[in-house]
C-alpha cells in the first residue's frame, strides 16, 4: 500500500445531471483509481479516490473540468490515509 493516498473531494458548480457522475467513474477507472462518486442533495458531487498518488492527483485535477456538460466552480479537496476502497462506484 505504500504510495497510495486517499481523496475527499466535492465539487461544486453545475455538475448534476450533466453526466459527472458517470464520467468520473470512467476517468477513474482508466487511471487504476478506486472510491465512489455520488449527487448531493445541495448540488454539488461527492467523491473518494483511492490509489497511486500521482493517479489520485490526476482524478482531482480531471474534476475541475469533469464531464463535458459540467461547469465547475470550485474543487475542495482533503487528504486522508486509505481504507482499503475496490473498484470505483457510483452511489446513489
Amino acid at each position: 500500500m505504500t504510495g497510495r493516498t486517499r481523496a475527499h473531494v466535492l465539487v461544486s458548480g453545475r455538475v448534476q445531471g450533466v453526466s459527472y457522475r458517470a464520467s468520473t467513474r470512467d476517468a477513474a477507472r482508466e487511471r487504476g483509481v478506486d472510491g465512489w462518486v455520488r449527487n448531493l442533495a445541495d448540488g454539488r458531487v461527492e467523491a473518494v479516490f483511492e490509489g497511486e498518488e500521482s493517479a489520485v492527483e490526476e482524478m482531482i485535477e480531471w474534476t475541475h473540468t469533469g464531464s463535458p456538460a459540467a461547469d465547475v466552480e470550485s474543487v475542495d479537496a482533503e487528504y486522508g490515509d486509505p481504507e482499503g476502497e475496490s473498484g470505483f462506484t457510483v452511489r446513489r
